[in-house]
């Protein structure tokens, strides 16, 4: 390995996992807000939660930003940022940091995987993403529907009042409520975003339009943020009311979406795109530079500590 340029070794599986987490904690300190105006939107139409202040009605990213700040206070645009980077780390780890590694496994080694592949490595490692981290999302969402005002009872008080409240009152299956429809938007999420933002940046680079570097990653995030937005967007909405929803408000995630449409018409499944494509892409973007620049400065780490170990025996 000594004697190899740092982008030539492909990083250990260690690397990319901790690259990945950290990368996803930077990004959603950055658009956090923009995720908790998204939940806002998304939510705001059930009979839950216009009933708890009915003269505050949100219109529009900013619009719904600049209401909770007025209302809320700025706080209230990181409610539930805990939740939020606990579940990066378990969930983003997994998603991104495994998905070369299970592409790899599907191809048995090969290169240059069909997109077939990637779709199937990317539903694989965001359905096992889901699974083990859904607990963290589950708080992360009530705690960004959750209004912080004079007069109106809040549900939980900290993140780790909220996992035991939850257990207690809704047992596991509450901590793991919605992880149906989480499942389907993470799967595709996971393959629109790793499969799009792949298949960009290698066309960028056959082509020769772009080398290597950090504008070639900024193009290939936001259009990647873009393709998956337009997907995802109504499994996310059905998601984000079906997690937040009190016990036998919906029977299960296809009654939730039977309810939107019938009450609130297909739109219902748009609501919030604009916050959701200002989150996701930025997100993307920020994530997916912050990542290869992560995964870039631990490998020549790595080699100037390999190369001065192998000084070291050389001299002993």
């Amino acid at each position: 390995m000594v004697g190899l340029k740092p982008s030539d070794v492909p990083p250990p599986l260690g690397v990319k996992v901790l690259s990945a987490g950290t990368a996803a904690c930077i990004a959603d300190l950055v658009t956090f807000p923009l995720d908790t105006a998204k939940v806002r939107l998304q939510i705001q139409g059930e009979k839950a939660v216009t009933g708890a202040a009915k003269g505050i009605r949100y219109r529009g990213v900013f619009g719904t930003i600049s209401t909770m700040v007025r209302t809320e206070g700025p706080r209230s645009l990181y409610n539930g940022l805990v939740a939020g980077l606990q579940r990066q780390m378990a969930f983003a780890s997994i998603r991104i940091g495994l998905y070369d590694n299970v592409k790899s496994f599907y191809t048995r080694g090969k290169d240059n995987p069909n997109v077939g592949i990637r779709i199937l490595a990317g539903c694989t490692t965001g359905a096992l993403a889901v699974s083990v981290a859904q607990p963290t999302d589950v708080v992360k969402v009530r705690f960004q529907a959750q209004m912080n005002l004079q007069g109106v009872g809040r549900r939980y008080s900290g993140t780790m009042q909220a996992y035991r409240q939850i257990f207690q009152h809704e047992g596991l299956r509450g901590l793991w409520k919605g992880t149906l429809p989480n499942i389907t938007r993470n799967a595709l999420v996971n393959c629109t975003e790793l499969v799009s933002y792949d298949l960009i940046k290698e066309a960028l680079l056959k082509h020769k339009l772009m080398s290597d570097n950090l504008p070639c990653h900024f193009v290939s995030a936001f259009g990647a943020g873009f393709v998956t937005t337009v997907i995802a967007s109504p499994v996310d909405v059905v998601k984000t009311r079906y997690m937040n929803s009190p016990p036998e408000q919906y029977r299960s995630s296809l009654n939730c979406a039977w309810t939107m449409m019938t009450k609130e018409g297909p739109t219902a499944f748009y609501k919030g795109f604009v916050p959701s494509f200002l989150r996701l892409g930025s997100w993307n973007v920020v994530m997916f530079v912050s990542f290869e620049q992560l995964k870039r400065a631990m490998m020549m780490s790595r080699s100037r500590i390999e190369t001065r170990m192998s000084g070291c025996f050389k001299f002993l």
